[in-house]
């Protein structure tokens, strides 16, 4: 996020004019933008004309709308945001009070107005959101024979890219021994018969099982999606996670396509790969993942370990009963009262929700 112009008085009032570069800026402009708050930005609108004969025609027209916001609806997977809200600023194209819905979109301004004032939550936000340190913290690929799931882990969430599926032929009943001892990896080839001479011009897959060429088409597909979603010029972990061999045989591969097209950028990943056990390959095993102790000494500077922590210690001393963890808003109100937070005290933990709230009273 690029911060365009910002323009706030001392008691608060003024605009901020921000300009998304990345789908992750969305989620900061969800995390920004509430209702009452008054939105401008560029739209298409559909203008119905009627001209003397009394026929009428309609036609698109692209101008700038100001809204007072109602409702939003974020899409994380797809990184769009939509506004909507009545005009609050009337045009030649459209009259006050009118409803309509803002698409907001990369690399287009948007302007924020808070009608109640901007408060700190919104200026931190601000402040997050267009600091310009690189926003993603790792890759992860939760997988497991036959399926995928790329993940991007940041600051503030985890957003599922893409997921993969290639069908996996099943070995056959009753030749499991026989598949083990000569499968070993998804790349191994059959064994040459005696006396038996194969041609230099022999393809490798002609020489791989149903099951091996099945992984192997797997694995491509996964890896080409993966480094769709990799900054190869900026080095960040990636976590490779299956139950059972299938992250250890997805590293060999990666490391041996690396070597096999002289992909310098690639191989450079060498040192980044780590491969975590995980209980399956759905996306919700990720949970598990973030929490193994590996990652967590691998992102240990990332506000997600910290925030991580911080609910893992809640949750310890609350199953411990002992009176030094509190929640609901009179008990932590009477907690605050008494010094249980600040220095020499505890640690206050407030949900984004509240600052969200359609109540402006529970919001301040």
């Amino acid at each position: 996020m690029r911060l365009i112009n910002k323009h706030i008085d001392k008691d608060g009032s003024g605009s901020i004019t921000l300009y998304p570069e990345e789908p992750e800026d969305m989620w900061h402009a969800y995390n920004l933008i509430r209702p009452t708050d008054l939105l401008r930005a560029s739209a298409l609108r559909r203008i119905t004309t009627e001209s003397s004969t009394g026929s009428t025609s309609s036609h698109r027209v692209q101008t700038i709308l100001t809204l007072r916001v109602a409702s939003l609806d974020f899409d994380s997977q797809a990184g769009q945001l939509h506004v909507s809200g009545r005009i609050a600023a009337e045009n030649k194209f459209v009259r006050i009070g009118a409803f309509h819905t803002l698409d907001l979109e990369l690399q287009r301004n948007f302007t924020i107005e808070k009608e109640e004032g901007w408060d700190s939550v919104s200026l931190q936000v601000v402040k997050d959101a267009v600091d310009p340190v690189k926003k993603a913290e790792a890759v992860a690929v939760v997988m497991q024979e036959g399926m995928a799931n790329v993940c991007v882990i940041t600051e503030h969430q985890t957003v599922l890219r893409q997921r993969v599926e290639v069908g996996v032929p099943r070995k056959r009943q009753g030749r499991a021994g026989e598949h083990d001892k000569v499968h070993q990896s998804p790349f191994c080839l059959l064994p040459i018969p005696p006396n038996k001479v194969y041609k230099d011009t022999m393809r490798r897959s002609d020489l791989l099982t149903p099951t091996s060429q099945g992984l192997t088409k797997f694995f491509q597909t996964t890896l080409d999606t993966l480094l769709r979603h990799l900054d190869l010029t900026h080095p960040k972990p990636v976590l490779l996670a299956s139950p059972g061999f299938t992250a250890t045989s997805f590293h060999k591969y990666i490391l041996q396509h690396a070597t096999e097209t002289s992909n310098k950028s690639l191989l450079a990943f060498k040192s980044q790969l780590l491969v975590i056990h995980s209980s399956s390959g759905h996306i919700h095993s990720l949970n598990e993942v973030l929490k193994s102790p590996s990652v967590l000494s691998l992102l240990s500077n990332t506000r997600y370990a910290r925030e991580t922590q911080l609910m893992d210690d809640f949750m310890t001393l609350l199953r411990k009963d002992d009176g030094r963890a509190w929640y609901g808003p009179k008990e932590v109100e009477r907690a605050v009262e008494k010094g249980a937070v600040g220095r020499g005290g505890g640690v206050l933990l407030i949900s984004n929700r509240l600052f969200r709230s359609l109540d402006i009273a529970e919001r301040r």
